[in-house]
């Protein structure tokens, strides 16, 4: 491995989800090498002030400000250095990012799985995530049939696509599960062609629900999931276990989300984005 020059960064997280951001103006030209090495959590970067290292991914971030709203194309770097379709935190992110620049409390987000709105209050941010969908091609799934309440792997799982896939479980305490035992045979079953990331639920005794997420890319539990949030609430409204348009709480460990699924048209997903702090970092390219 060799180091360029450096380039500058900025922190954010998004409940506990953090992430570099690197302006796209701003060349890497090794971008999978720039993530796996910055992201690294016991070799990559510290910010001076907090003793944890590296992220949750690194966002590449191109704004195109003579847009109205504004546009920022966003492309989600994970720490493997594979490339996200679609992160519900890293989009809020993207948001909070590009409207310190613009001003605006409208942003429009230009992810591999789509164009998604977010507005904006001070440092809570709320975007579009899509309509999540079960349908097997979508997942997608080695099946030709939903994967509805299915034995895998020792879980009971209920597969969506809210942008990335994912397998949820509601389990009785998601506390009482070895998430790092149990989801690495799920997150690479015969069953998920491309992988899924593995999401348990629980009710949280007040209307919402609990989350932990491990993140196909991070190969990790991560502090919050905001797809695995959508994908928690879509998954129990399939099975029932809440109805309506109401926003419902989700809880991961990281800090509060709010998801809401309608019947029809987007899910939303809000909660804060918070700028920790700007660095510079060493540019890598991996040596052939």
């Amino acid at each position: 491995m060799s180091v360029l020059n450096t380039v500058p960064f900025e922190k954010f997280h998004g409940t506990g989800n953090d992430f570099f951001v690197v302006d796209a103006e701003d060349p890497v030209p090794d971008r999978p090498a720039f993530a796996r090495t910055h992201c690294d959590r016991q070799g990559g970067i510290a910010l001076d002030d907090s003793n944890r290292r590296g992220a949750d991914g690194v966002l590449f971030l191109a704004l195109e400000s003579r847009y109205d709203p504004p546009r920022v194309v966003m492309t989600l770097v994970q720490p493997d250095g594979s490339v996200a379709a679609m992160c519900g935190n890293g989009a809020r992110v993207a948001a909070a990012w590009a409207a310190e620049r613009t001003d605006s409390d409208e942003i429009m987000i230009d992810t591999p799985a789509g164009t998604r709105r977010a507005s904006l209050d001070d440092d809570y941010v709320t975007v579009e995530m899509g309509a999540p969908s079960f349908d097997p091609r979508d997942v997608p799934l080695e099946s030709d049939e939903e994967l509805v309440e299915a034995a895998v792997e020792g879980l009971t799982i209920t597969a969506v696509n809210t942008g990335v896939p994912h397998a949820v479980a509601f389990v009785d305490d998601v506390d009482d599960v070895d998430l790092e035992a149990v989801a690495p045979s799920i997150r690479h079953a015969p069953l998920f062609p491309e992988g899924t990331n593995v999401t348990l639920a629980s009710p949280d005794g007040d209307g919402g629900f609990r989350q932990r997420t491990f993140e196909r890319g991070v190969e990790g539990e991560t502090q919050s999931c905001g797809t695995g949030a959508v994908a928690v609430v879509a998954a129990a409204k399939r099975l029932g276990h809440v109805s309506g348009d109401d926003p419902v709480r989700v809880s991961p460990p990281g800090g509060t989300l709010s998801v809401t699924v309608p019947d029809e048209g987007s899910a939303l997903l809000g909660g804060p984005a918070v700028h920790e702090g700007d660095g510079e970092a060493d540019i890598v390219f991996r040596e052939r």
